[in-house]
């Protein structure tokens, strides 16, 4: 039983209480589009799908997106790479109870960015944002640091935000890589360079 309540996540309303560093609680709670953010922060921003096919949701996002028990869903995994480097594993779920009217552009994203669809579509509405310290054994962190090649045991710190439409519920969940912390705005990184 241990074993499996290390792989849960404990999700909180307010930021302070997973007790990340202050830079990056900077990248938790910014509001608006990620995606926007992130291309303010980079020469060059590209989503890498990782993969988009049905799957079991994990245990600690059943309840979430209204179910009883980790069940089928459309999942899909993306690396948002800043410059080429990975600063952010994206993961979504969709209940298979979503059709395609509810989500119509779901399917055909392929490595477009999804937040770019669901800030521009006024159907949708936001959730709360909820955030999470993710232990080296949760299945989230783990496959983060597969994906963007990490070494070592880090904490990863993620949130997450549950969207509607219609009738259709969607689960977004970022996890923070640290080399986002590393990143300014991209006006800087030119100033810096016209100077050397």
């Amino acid at each position: 039983m241990k074993g499996r309540s290390l792989r849960l996540a404990n999700w909180h309303s307010h930021v302070i209480a997973v007790n990340a560093p202050e830079a990056m609680r900077h990248w938790l709670t910014g509001g608006g589009s990620l995606t926007n953010k992130l291309k303010a922060h980079s020469r060059a921003f590209r989503v890498q799908k990782l993969h988009q096919h049905p799957a079991l949701c994990l245990a600690d996002e059943a309840a979430a997106i209204g179910l009883h028990r980790p069940s089928r869903v459309v999942e899909r995994e993306v690396l948002l790479r800043c410059d080429n480097t990975p600063v952010v594993f994206g993961h979504t779920v969709v209940p298979t109870t979503a059709d395609a009217s509810d989500w119509p552009l779901f399917s055909a994203l392929g490595e477009r960015s999804l937040g770019s669809t669901l800030f521009g579509d006024p159907q949708v509405r936001r959730g709360e944002l909820e955030f999470a310290r993710l232990r080296p054994c949760h299945p989230l962190a783990r496959r983060a640091r597969a994906a963007a090649g990490l070494q070592g045991e880090q904490i990863l710190y993620a949130r997450r935000c549950l969207y509607q439409r219609h009738n259709g519920l969607l689960l977004v969940t970022e996890v923070f890589l640290p080399e986002v912390l590393s990143l300014a705005p991209a006006r800087a990184n030119s100033t810096l360079e016209n100077r050397t």
